[in-house]
């Protein structure tokens, strides 16, 4: 089930790095994979995959989807296998505030979350929006739904139960910088998604990235991601971090 997901939402882009909605072009993707590989004594894989594509249907609205695939083995043993889908419907982007509705879907394997959807609205500021140079801050409200396998939480009132709902805000912080007259890529996304009824419910993540052009549709990369979730299966560690190295594909 879960592989299927992950080609359904990734094949469709992987013939299209950080896609800006705001820009003027009426379809514009690419495609990251990152990874590590380990072989001998001790076999180690860890492989990240991402895609962005935005696109405009209409002159005052754009669609945008991210799309990520994170997968780690040991030992010839499964430890992570994640699936993130990210999903955005702009109004006047181009605008210095402009409002947006979100859908998201994600399952992640280690934590035993079955299925996890979003659904919400807010608005976003653009700080910044110089030639290719730009910075991001979103607000928004969610409703969330999570399905466990579990029924044993490390917060003990949560146990027994395999689904917990509630609603969420969240601010988003994102930016992409070209530095060294275009030599050097810098971009960041993070977020921090707090409960609003849950005091103790809450998640954050940091995802890093440093990119160096190898040609005009093809850069190196280094991704950085760090994730912590409050609320996790008995017996899980509340963060997560990947340092993985790659090629993102561009399409523009």
């Amino acid at each position: 089930m879960k592989k299927a997901l992950f080609f359904i939402l990734l094949f469709p882009l992987s013939i299209l790095a950080q896609v800006n909605e705001s820009d003027s072009v009426k379809l514009k993707a690419d495609l990251s994979l990152t990874g590590v590989f380990q072989g001998g004594n001790v076999q180690t894989v860890i492989f990240r995959a991402k895609s962005e594509a935005s696109y405009r249907p209409w002159k005052k609205w754009v669609v945008k989807t991210i799309n990520s695939y994170v997968y780690q083995e040991f030992g010839r043993v499964k430890a992570d296998e994640d699936i993130l889908s990210l999903n955005f419907l702009y109004f006047n982007p181009e605008r210095k505030i402009y409002h947006l509705m979100l859908a998201f879907i994600s399952t992640n394997f280690r934590r035993e979350i079955d299925l996890r959807s979003l659904l919400g609205a807010g608005f976003t500021y653009q700080v910044l929006s110089k030639g290719d140079n730009r910075l991001k801050v979103s607000l928004s409200s969610e409703y969330e739904q999570t399905d466990f396998n579990s029924t044993r939480f490390n917060r003990d009132e949560f146990d027994g139960n395999t689904e917990i709902n509630t609603f969420r805000g969240t601010i988003w912080i994102n930016g992409k910088y070209h530095l060294l007259n275009k030599k050097l890529i810098l971009s960041h996304e993070s977020y921090f998604q707090p409960s609003l009824e849950q005091s103790n419910n809450y998640r954050w993540q940091a995802d890093l990235g440093l990119e160096l052009p190898i040609s005009k549709r093809l850069n190196f990369k280094i991704n950085y991601l760090h994730t912590f979730d409050s609320i996790v299966v008995e017996g899980q560690v509340e963060e997560d971090r990947f340092l993985t190295f790659g090629f993102t594909l561009k399409s523009y």
